[in-house]
């Protein structure tokens, strides 16, 4: 396949429409929220520019980024993989394997240098001189950082690669160890989650493919597109959270009622995410909407930082946003000013009443 074929060279052999293809690229701007403008800069892009080559690595990981990726709705997998990108090298589905997968990964590496994408699901165990994961007969660690070395940039999908995931929970015997960790001289998107939302990982693919640039990154190095907001600033029972209605036991009244499941364990209010409007499963729910709260799978850390079903002792917002009995005590405090002032009022008029009738 020649390297300067694109997007548009791959459809139009496969017999796809000039209409399908700019319903394409609207479809998708607008799911990805880029904008009216984004979809013809879309189009120019998959037309003129070269399929980005893509080197996806395995480390410790369980595959579930891998499953979540080909679920994606918005754009199909089947475009990103056959069509947008030039998926040259992933064991988990490739057709290669042994010496002939090795080789694919040696001669892209060699044909892209510093043009590919290095996709890394999963992280590399340091202790035993990276003995705890193998690959190609090498310490992966060692094939990361010899495949790191001419990459454009590295993608860290998922928790695993971005945090160290459960793989680096307390004891961490293995020294399991987040990429940025490791590969220190090269830029890195990480897209955390367990697994991280299908289209959040298709969303950045697309991205660098349409403007030949990285997104935007916060503080952590995560794609602002998608990891600008807490769960909690957009979900549907947050105005339960504010009225202090809260689910006390599973299957209580108000978890029917669908209250807000803060004291439930729910992290929302301090994970950065998409759940709750790119949503799961092509947009049909998240987690919290099908009754169990956030266990902030997107954050540093989650699986040292207490039971899932433990809820958030403080949270240090602004506004109306306090802890469940900040909220509770806030109410009753009101009223009872409230029933306080009437009566102070009540007994001047009284005391006024009747001065004046004194005075007469």
């Amino acid at each position: 396949m020649s390297s300067v074929e694109s997007f548009y060279d791959v459809i139009r052999r496969q017999g796809i429409t000039r209409r399908s293809f700019t319903k394409f690229c609207s479809l998708t701007a607008s799911s990805l929220g880029f904008g009216p403008l984004a979809a013809s800069k879309m189009a120019y892009a998959l037309e003129n520019k070269p399929r980005v080559p893509v080197i996806w690595m395995h480390g410790l990981e369980c595959t579930c980024c891998s499953e979540s990726f080909i679920r994606s709705a918005h754009p199909l997998v089947k475009d990103v993989v056959l069509s947008m990108i030039s998926l040259d090298y992933d064991d988990t589905i490739m057709a290669a394997a042994g010496h002939q997968a090795e080789a694919i990964l040696e001669e892209t590496k060699e044909k892209y240098k510093g043009k590919y994408i290095l996709a890394v699901e999963g992280n590399p165990p340091l202790n035993e001189g990276g003995m705890f994961c193998i690959d190609g007969g090498k310490p992966f660690v060692e094939k990361l950082k010899y495949m790191a070395e001419d990459a454009m940039a590295i993608i860290a999908w998922g928790a695993c690669a971005s945090w160290g995931c459960v793989q680096a929970a307390a004891p961490n015997p293995t020294q399991a160890t987040p990429i940025d960790k490791v590969i220190r001289d090269k830029p890195i998107i990480k897209v955390p989650g367990c697994p991280p939302i299908a289209e959040v990982m298709t969303g950045v693919v697309t991205f660098i493919t349409t403007f030949g640039r990285l997104p935007e990154l916060d503080r952590q190095g995560r794609p602002k597109m998608f990891y600008s907001q807490r769960i909690h600033d957009k979900c549907y029972r947050r105005p339960h959270f504010d009225a202090g209605q809260f689910v006390e036991e599973w299957d209580d009244e108000a978890a029917r009622k669908g209250y807000c499941l803060y004291k439930m364990g729910c992290k929302g209010p301090t994970t950065y995410n998409a759940c709750s409007t790119v949503r799961w499963n092509g947009g049909v729910s998240f987690p919290i909407q099908s009754g169990h709260g956030c266990i902030g799978c997107s954050e540093e850390g989650f699986w040292d930082k207490g039971p899932f079903y433990e809820r958030l002792s403080t949270i240090h917002q602004f506004g109306v946003e306090k802890n469940a009995d900040e909220i509770g005590l806030a109410a009753v405090g009101v009223v009872g000013a409230a029933v306080a002032t009437h009566a102070a009022l009540t007994a001047v008029q009284r005391v006024t009443k009747r001065f004046d009738s004194d005075r007469r």
